[in-house]
């Protein structure tokens, strides 16, 4: 473990330090993503797409993972030149069309068609998951293949940064540009308490991230500098809640001097604080380092502290550090283990040979016993009888009337018959629906005549439902559909559908096979749960309207 402080300049020069020798790194507990050189690659090709003419951003769009130019070709690709580099580009594309420059040119054009009009994150997302010039797999193959498996937390969080852009804001590439350029947008990664998976990598870390971690070996490589920057507004004390400014130091008088003297004392205790979490994060070694300029050390800072701590310790001793100059020493405090070391190569033998698996582990998996979509006889698969055309010579009337009529079929029975004529004069005076008084009057007597008539009253009655969802199996299909009209008696379920807008036929011979299989559907599924009673089926026509009794044997659907 690694613990530094937040000097992005520093802890990148770090990382590359580690990486350039072969030591494993899982990354730092924080980032900024825009400091990220996967999502500078992304960025940059965002821009490219978005102004061509942007030379810089091609060149390393040219250069980076996704193409991987390499220097002499991107030389003689931009040195005297005539125009823009996307000029040379296409000069150099259409000169050789087997070329490294034509299939970069081809990349970057098709993916210029789309940029205007997908989505931040269905672009991004495309570009890495789909073929680059660069590598045939995919681009965020070629990234990873470039700046190694620490890349793609970067990219992941890119991602998601894209998703929450778009939940806010309209979704554009040029937005998201914009919106990044404006914003810091740092990312705390939570680290393992191993040190990432299968042990073994170092892990950077600031001290206040490293808060109730450990590891066997802790590093803190930047000691020496200590904070200087003070308050600009003071505030005295509890008792005077007044805050103090004064735009030169010289200019303050003794309360303003004691109160940054205060705050200036909490600033150093923090930093004491810090140095004690980052002292007991080691389990077994610790290493305190830093590098002097041409200035001494601070007093005060960790790197001193320390110092100052073993020079009086009995169990310190100085070393000679050959890597830093012939006359270099440090400090080694050396602590007697009491403990047996635990054995590394505890667990280590020949693992046990497993179980054979059953044999049903090898067999095919059987049939799924529903098919992936259920049966829905209300939305069906295959073509429906034409509808009345509402252009026609009655000025879509007949249209319009029958869908007030399946409305009031709907939620006039949910009335007391005295006050039904009521409602539905009501309901049928309102603007909106553009009707006279003679088309109401008409609509009414007809909505009014069905709901009374005495063979079929009790389909309207207070022991009747609207709109019930059935769901059910019908030999090996599940059925899943919803009934217009329920009455369930002692003896007997009546089911009614509303068919509405089309010339209803004067004879159930004359029903469309597809509403007769629909009504023979809810009839096998309601037989189901009603094995005792009787299942009537009808079809109330709202053109008329008119309700039709279907036969019983009626085919059911397979």
């Amino acid at each position: 473990m690694v613990l530094v402080r937040r000097r992005t300049g520093f802890v990148t020069e770090l990382v590359r330090a580690l990486k350039d020798r072969g030591v494993p790194v899982a990354g730092v507990d924080r980032m900024v993503l825009t400091e990220q050189l996967s999502v500078m690659d992304l960025v940059a090709l965002a821009q490219v797409l978005l102004l061509r003419e942007d030379d810089l951003s091609l060149a390393i769009v040219l250069k980076g993972p996704f193409i991987g130019l390499d220097e002499d070709r991107l030389f003689r690709l931009a040195h005297d030149r005539p125009g823009s580099l996307w000029q040379a580009l296409t000069v150099a594309a259409a000169a050789d069309p087997g070329s490294p420059e034509a299939g970069a040119w081809s990349w970057l054009d098709g993916l210029a068609a789309g940029a205007d009009f997908v989505p931040p994150y269905e672009f991004f997302s495309g570009v890495l998951h789909r073929p680059c010039p660069a590598d045939a797999g995919s681009g965020f193959r070629a990234v990873l293949g470039r700046l190694g498996a620490e890349a793609r937390d970067p990219v992941d969080e890119f991602l998601s940064l894209c998703l929450a852009f778009q939940r806010s804001h309209p979704p554009s590439l040029q937005g998201l540009l914009a919106w990044l350029a404006t914003s810091q947008a740092e990312i705390k990664r939570e680290q393992e308490r191993g040190g990432g998976p299968g042990g073994g990598v170092v892990r950077i870390m600031t001290v206040h991230g490293a808060k109730g971690l450990q590891a066997p070996v802790v590093i803190l490589p930047d000691t020496l500098g200590k904070p200087r920057q003070s308050a600009r507004i003071l505030w005295p004390d509890e008792d005077r809640r007044v805050p103090l400014y004064a735009p030169r130091r010289s200019q303050e008088e003794a309360v303003c001097q004691a109160a940054r003297a205060a705050s200036d004392y909490r600033r150093d205790q923090e930093y004491r604080r810090l140095l004690y979490v980052a002292l007991t994060r080691a389990e077994d070694r610790l290493y305190v380092c830093g590098w002097q300029g041409r200035t001494e050390p601070p007093d005060g800072s960790w790197y001193r502290l320390v110092a100052a701590a073993l020079e009086g310790d009995d169990q310190a001793r100085r070393i000679p550090v050959p890597a830093l100059g012939a006359d270099a020493e440090g400090w080694c405090l050396v602590e007697p283990q009491t403990v047996a070391a635990a054995d590394d190569q505890a667990g280590t033998g020949p693992a046990p040979a497993p179980d054979p698996l059953p044999d049903w582990a090898w067999q095919p998996a059987p049939a799924e016993p529903e098919p992936s979509r259920p049966l829905a006889p209300s939305r069906p698969d295959e073509a429906e009888p034409a509808v009345r055309s509402p252009l026609g010579r009655d000025d879509g009337s007949r249209f319009h009337r029958g869908l007030l009529l399946h409305r009031l079929f709907q939620t006039l029975p949910a009335l007391e018959p005295g006050v039904r004529a009521v409602a539905a004069a009501r309901f049928l005076a309102r603007p909106a629906h553009g009707l006279t008084p003679e088309s109401q009057a008409a609509i009414a007597a007809e909505a009014l005549a069905v709901l009374e008539h005495p063979d079929f009253a009790p389909l309207f009655g207070p022991g009747s439902r609207a709109e019930v969802p059935l769901v059910g199996v019908i030999g090996d299909r599940v059925l899943s559909g919803q009934i217009d009209r329920l009455l369930v008696t002692d003896r007997e379920v009546w089911i009614v559908d509303y068919k509405t807008n089309r010339p209803p036929p004067r004879t159930a011979a004359g029903v469309a096979p597809l509403y007769l299989r629909q009504m023979a559907s809810y009839r096998a599924a309601i037989s189901t749960i009603y094995p005792d009673r009787r299942v009537r089926c009808l079809l109330l026509w709202t053109d008329e309207p008119r309700l039709m009794e279907l036969p019983e044997d009626l085919p059911v659907p397979e």
